[in-house]
């Protein structure tokens, strides 16, 4: 638990300021709902004879007028985006910064396997994800009843949840990466986020790309379908799964047999 611990600590700082940052948003969003309400409905019309725009943010599918889908679009982004750079910045990080700060020698001469070191980070990285997902949710619940709107209890939980298993997707492939990184990069964290972000938009306005859907998490986090289907697309969440796995199991196996620079 000793290295768990460590991990928590040590990102505790990272993970107020992006927590703060992308509840603050999130809640803003709502709060300006009221004001914007009546008006909505002109600019969901608006915005869903957009063609390809319309597609790409699942504008046609969900009205601004209602908070479910102005909640699952505006705020959607923000988690989406926000959620995914955080996850991003976590895994592709939590490895290589062992050899970027020096502190290796230290850690991997305790009697301590690196199986377990690699265990105890990767529970530290999904603990971080998932107590930022949980305050995320509870301030968005008492923002929609600070203005007075009813919560769509299964589709709002339902999107929360495929937002944190994209996070959790996300920083399971970075994980894997950051095991062949000696130095550690940001950019490669928020640089895989972006290219999921962008890959889905692609596959909403390009039927010829549509294959994309498979493997960007953001497919299954489609506030369109998810608030007009009231399900996630388990098939989509599958893959992501499996590319999870991947991810861990490349990254438990190459740090392991690797040669740590002190």
């Amino acid at each position: 638990m000793t290295v768990y611990l460590k991990e928590l600590k040590q990102d505790m700082k990272a993970w107020e300021i992006w927590t703060v940052a992308i509840t603050f948003m999130l809640v803003l969003c709502v709060l300006i709902f009221p004001e914007m309400k009546n008006e909505m409905d002109d600019v969901s019309n608006l915005f869903s004879n957009m063609g390809g725009f319309s597609a790409a943010f699942g504008m046609d599918q969900v009205s601004f007028g209602e908070i479910m889908g102005f909640y699952g679009i505006e705020c959607g982004n923000v988690l989406g985006i926000g959620g995914s750079f955080f996850a991003a910045l976590l895994g592709i990080s939590v490895l290589a910064k062992e050899e970027k700060e020096r502190t290796a020698e230290f850690l991997y001469t305790h009697p301590v396997s690196r199986s377990s070191i690699l265990t105890q980070k990767l529970f530290a990285v999904l603990t971080e994800i998932v107590a930022m997902n949980v305050v995320i949710a509870v301030a968005a619940v008492l923002s929609f009843l600070a203005v007075g709107e009813e919560v769509a209890v299964r589709e709002f939980v339902l999107l929360h949840i495929a937002y944190l298993i994209l996070q959790i997707e996300i920083s399971g492939i970075c994980f894997g990466i950051s095991a062949f990184i000696r130095r550690g990069s940001i950019g490669i964290g928020l640089g895989i986020a972006l290219a999921f972000y962008f890959m889905n938009i692609v596959a909403n306005i390009s039927e010829s790309a549509e294959f994309l859907r498979y493997i960007t998490p953001f497919a299954y986090t489609e506030a369109s379908d998810i608030i007009s289907k009231s399900e996630l697309d388990m098939k989509l969440i599958g893959i992501g799964a499996l590319l999870f796995a991947v991810g861990v199991c490349v990254g438990f196996v190459h740090y392991t047999k690797k040669d740590i620079a002190a």
